[in-house]
């Protein structure tokens, strides 16, 4: 493998909210059994996860209290807590956990209610940010009824949690370009949409996180397999092959082209795995060779 070792920050740094984090982080959602067929992995592999990817540099930690009806949250907090100084907690709501699903959770008093409860959870007194997922469009949940919440509104609790100092940077998620446009004046931290080099169809969102400096912390980095019509960059030839030609894995290949693509793009794949952990960290050192990326580049058109 083509490799350039980062010291103490896997793939460099970037800031996020006004601080600095290594572009590989930790995504928390599969520390919980979120889908079925799937088991959450056992308490002890779980927290020796978090431990060791703190240990290895990562201190961007994305999650969400409904991940797993909090279960998700109770792990980090007794895994890490108290938290080292430059650990970045990052939280998302518009969602919550009926107990049996996941339900919408749009309106302003449940973006506060869960803002709260990821406090809680998470025992400490903020979070460095806390995306906002809208639920206008796929993939995932729709907002119907009095979910059919305007951004402005949600924007106003928002702001209202961070001058109350509950959160430090608002972020957002699932959002449209023209939402994003309208937000920007509430000062945004970051963006989160799905994004992979096999689903470019949220480039017209990147256009403007490069336009403003906005971190993008893309979900689905190397597509789903567990969501109809989600393709699996792992799976695509093309990765396959320019992963070999590395020495690298298709998932690293994936997961360095999104490196390479945007200079404030933070990663945080998830894994329940100390292997999986090893192989992502590592994937911040790989560089992709000119043609290879222009290969990459061309399996999905720029939307």
């Amino acid at each position: 493998m083509t490799t350039e070792q980062t010291q103490n920050a896997p793939g460099g740094t970037a800031t996020l909210a006004g601080r600095t984090v290594a572009r590989i982080g930790f995504g928390a959602m599969q520390l919980a059994a979120m889908r079925p067929g799937r088991p959450a992995p056992d308490r002890d592999t779980a927290l020796a996860v978090l431990r060791s990817a703190v240990g290895q540099g990562v201190n961007h930690i994305d999650t969400a209290q409904f991940y797993g009806a909090g279960a998700c949250n109770e792990l980090i907090r007794d895994a890490l807590h108290p938290y080292p100084h430059d650990l970045v907690l990052v939280s998302k709501v518009g969602v919550d956990d009926s107990g049996h699903s996941l339900v919408p959770a749009q309106r302003p008093e449940q973006l506060r209610a869960g803002v709260e409860a990821n406090l809680a959870s998470l025992r400490t007194e903020q979070l460095a940010v806390v995306n906002m997922r809208r639920l206008d469009a796929p993939p995932g949940l729709r907002a119907e009824g009095d979910q059919l919440v305007d951004l402005d509104s949600q924007l106003a609790e928002l702001i209202k949690l961070r001058d109350e100092g509950k959160i430090g940077a608002i972020g957002l998620s699932n959002v449209s370009p023209g939402q994003l446009r309208h937000a920007l004046p509430a000062g945004i931290a970051c963006v989160q949409n799905a994004y992979s080099v096999l689903d470019r169809s949220s480039e017209p969102v990147l256009a403007l996180c490069r336009e403003h400096g906005l971190a993008w912390v893309p979900f689905w980095p190397l597509g789903s397999g567990g969501f109809p019509g989600v393709a699996r960059v792992t799976d695509h030839p093309a990765v396959v092959a320019a992963a070999a030609s590395l020495g690298a894995t298709p998932a690293q290949a994936g997961l360095a082209w999104q490196l390479a693509h945007y200079p404030h793009t933070l990663l945080i794949p998830g894994t329940t795995s100390q292997a999986h952990l090893h192989d992502n960290i590592a994937a911040g050192g790989l560089r992709l060779p000119p043609g290879t990326l222009a290969t990459l580049d061309r399996l999905a058109p720029a939307a």
